[in-house]
């Protein structure tokens, strides 16, 4: 399946690289406003580029990824769907939830299928916890917590500036929604009931600190903290409490696991061959359903503006 690349970014070669190790999605042209970044990415990568979003929309493709800043979401999508492309879109959906709706309203009006790029879902660790969850392994889930701690914001390895800005970054907007949209898959929609988010004097910067308490479906509360500029490592930590087991996701892909008075115990599980790219390409062409929603990636995008107020 072929398809397009908008935003030659960090997440962005992260598609590039699990196109480059399928042997079912590869991705024939790209383009990014950075021309630096785009003729290093496409040495790298091998892969064709174009001096303008209008040309990279001509080339032959049945898919477009959208990697680019919150703010240019909605516009992309619909240049996308209008020429009939199905749209992954990186995370968070849209800049706010009127234009999260809107691009839901308009893969509708143009047939197209979408999905969001949210790849822990397919990951082994968060596959093994909603086994668990199923099979009530857990027993009775009591609490859910999110806690998120980094002692700069942006992060080294983040080339952006705009993550940085309130009106587009922040650890909300880009660690959040992966832990929403999971917590989403594992007990359906919650509702925020209270926070507190404060913020920098600066009115240009991104929020400081938050901590909230939202409501999963069974009344099961669901605690959600952050901050950056801590005097820490960097971490950040799921944890599911129940009667008979606690798991716990560390900083992205380590399960641990807690039974009553013993001592947690990291698993190590079997990684899969699939990568999320694969996924979604075989739900594009009707052979999936293993995939996340613009539907989806708006209910999380309510939770984020409402964090953010």
């Amino acid at each position: 399946m072929k398809g397009i690349l908008i935003g030659a970014g960090v997440v962005g070669e992260r598609i590039l690289q699990q196109a480059a190790n399928s042997t079912s999605v590869e991705i024939v042209a790209m383009y990014d406003a950075n021309t630096e970044r785009l003729q290093e990415m496409s040495a790298r990568y091998n892969v064709q580029t174009t001096s303008s979003l209008e040309e990279l929309l001509e080339i032959e493709a049945e898919f477009a990824y959208i990697g680019t800043p919150p703010i240019s979401h909605m516009f992309l999508t619909e240049g996308c769907a209008k020429r009939g492309l199905h749209v992954i879109c990186e995370k968070p959906l849209a800049h706010n939830e009127e234009e999260g709706k809107r691009m839901v309203e308009i893969a509708k009006e143009y047939g197209v299928k979408t999905a969001m790029h949210f790849p822990m879902i397919y990951g082994e660790e968060f596959l093994y916890v909603e086994k668990a969850i199923q099979q009530q392994e857990l027993g009775d889930v009591i609490q859910v917590e999110l806690s998120t701690y980094f002692p700069q914001w942006p992060r080294p390895w983040q080339e952006n500036n705009w993550i940085r800005t309130r009106e587009q970054g922040g650890f909300i907007r880009e660690i959040f929604p992966h832990y929403l949209q999971m917590t989403e898959r594992l007990f359906g929609e919650g509702s925020l009931q209270s926070h507190q988010t404060n913020y920098p004097q600066n009115p240009e910067l991104c929020e400081q600190s938050v901590c909230a308490l939202a409501q999963l479906p069974g009344n099961i509360p669901f605690v959600l903290q952050g901050a950056h500029g801590v005097a820490e490592q960097e971490q950040i930590i799921y944890l599911i409490h129940g009667t008979k087991k606690t798991m716990t996701i560390r900083n992205w892909a380590e399960l641990w696991v807690s039974t009553p008075n013993q001592p947690e115990q990291r698993l190590t599980l079997q990684k899969s061959n699939i990568s999320f790219l694969d996924e979604v390409s075989l739900y594009f062409q009707g052979k999936g359903s293993n995939y996340v929603s613009f539907e989806e990636g708006a209910s999380v995008q309510h939770i984020i503006d409402s964090l953010l107020k």
